[in-house]
Order: C-alpha cells, then sequence, then structure tokens
C-alpha cells in the first residue's frame, strides 16, 4: 500500500526511477561523510542510497512514510530516522554531512538558510526545488533572479543547475516544473569574518532593490567613510559575491 500524499506537508512523490538514480549519482560518494535525506516519502531515492553502503540519516515528520520505508527496506532502523530537517541539530553527527533530498516546496529556502548555517558540517548537497527556486540560487549578478539566496548560498557553496524535471513525473504533479541543483562547499575561509554583518548588508541591500546601495543600506547605518565607496553607486544586484564579501570587511573596519 503507497502512502498518500499530503498537501500540507507539501509531498510530490516522484515516480520516474531513472530521474531518481540520477539525483543519487549526482552526489559525490564519501565514505567519511553521512548522507543525510530530507523527506524521503516512499524511498524512491533512499532505495539507490542504501546500495552505496554508506551511513544514511532520513529527516521525515511523515508517519505514515515512516512506517512504509521501514517496512519497505529491513535494513532501515529507528536509528535512521532523525525527524524534522529545520528542527535538527547538526551536532548529533560527527562526521560530514552530505545533504540530498526531493525537498518540499513549502519549506525549500528554510532548507538551504539551515544548510547555509551548518556550512562547515555540509560540504555539499543535491536537491530537487522548484524550478523558479533552483534558477534564483544559481543566478548571476545583473539578472532579474539574482538575490538574496543567490548571494547568501554562493558565499559558501559553487553552485551547479543540474536539469530540468516536468510535472507529469510526480504523484500528485506538481502545478510547476521542478530544477536539480547541486552545491558544492568553497574555500572561502570564514567567509566575511563577520557572517552576521555580511547577511544584514545582503539582506538590506536587497531589501529595496530597484535602489542605489546609498539608500537601501541606511537602515542598518552605514559608516560614513563608505558613502562615497564606489559600491554605494551601485544596486544590490549589480555587486557580485565577492564584492559583497569584499564590503563587509570595508564595513567592519569602522
Amino acid at each position: 500500500m503507497n502512502v498518500k500524499a499530503k498537501k500540507h506537508l507539501g509531498q510530490h512523490f516522484l515516480t520516474d526511477e531513472a530521474i531518481a538514480e540520477q539525483i543519487v549519482e549526482s552526489l559525490d560518494f564519501n565514505k567519511d561523510e553521512v548522507i543525510l535525506e530530507v523527506g524521503p516519502g516512499m524511498g524512491v531515492l533512499t532505495k539507490y542510497l542504501i546500495k552505496k553502503n554508506q551511513k544514511i540519516a532520513l529527516a521525515e515528520i511523515d508517519e505514515e512514510s515512516i512506517v512504509y520505508l521501514k517496512q519497505h527496506y529491513l535494513n532501515l532502523n529507528e536509528s535512521n530516522f532523525i525527524g524534522d530537517f529545520l528542527k535538527f541539530n547538526f551536532s548529533e553527527i560527527e562526521e560530514q554531512i552530505a545533504v540530498i533530498g526531493n525537498f518540499p516546496y513549502n519549506i525549500s529556502s528554510q532548507i538551504l538558510f539551515k544548510i547555509i548555517d551548518n556550512y562547515t558540517q555540509v560540504p555539499q548537497m543535491v536537491g530537487m526545488f522548484q524550478k523558479e527556486v533552483a534558477e534564483r540560487v544559481a543566478a548571476v549578478p545583473r539578472t532579474k533572479d539574482y538575490g538574496i539566496l543567490s548571494v547568501l548560498v554562493q558565499a559558501y557553496y559553487e553552485v551547479e543547475y543540474l536539469f530540468t524535471v516536468h510535472e507529469n513525473v510526480f504523484n500528485p504533479p506538481p502545478k510547476v516544473k521542478s530544477g536539480v541543483i547541486k552545491l558544492k562547499r568553497n574555500l572561502t575561509e570564514g567567509l566575511a569574518g563577520n557572517e552576521i554583518l555580511f547577511k544584514k548588508i545582503v539582506k538590506a541591500g536587497f531589501g529595496q532593490r530597484r535602489k542605489k546601495l546609498s539608500n537601501s543600506l541606511k537602515v542598518i547605518g552605514i559608516p560614513e567613510i563608505l558613502l562615497d565607496h564606489k559600491f554605494m553607486k551601485q544596486r544590490a544586484e549589480e555587486l557580485s559575491v565577492s564584492e559583497f564579501l569584499e564590503l563587509t570587511h570595508l564595513w567592519e573596519k569602522f
């Protein structure tokens, strides 16, 4: 008996085995890493992950799915399940954690922010998102999709848009196409030094994205010495990730 998709959990079960296997094979398998799958549902990815013979953790809050997984994949037991990904304390796992999943669309941005908050422990991620979200994560400066999500994710990770997935390979079909992306932790050491300030600048800058930074950043109090800096004459969407980092370094000196 199959699990019934629950709308309030944003469940759309992938039914195409070839795509499921392609998603799993996009991960770089490393025996020293734990694979954490978010929202396994009926195990369309899980079955391929199990074959990799690595330690697996499953973040699932749907009791019906948990029962189904335990019944159909006998090498899974209670110790494999960690509950709600958004509430999970990463320190409970000592190893580095590779995250994978067909992410529920209604919490996909929150999943990304959770990964960012724990980037020192998450070297890579392969995930399926609503296509629009996937494109925003991978967007480059001076494009309409480039925004807070693009800058914050790309500050920590190299982003690769892998492929698009059609609505008709899900049950029930979503109303939008999906996109699969891969994140690989970059080599930025310590990021901007002051990560709280960095995030504050990025969010304020894009808060009024049509205005120059000299206006949009007023809400967080621009140091007077930076008022005439070249960055202040530009809009947030014109600054690269490295320029946002540079601006943060300058800002924290004053």
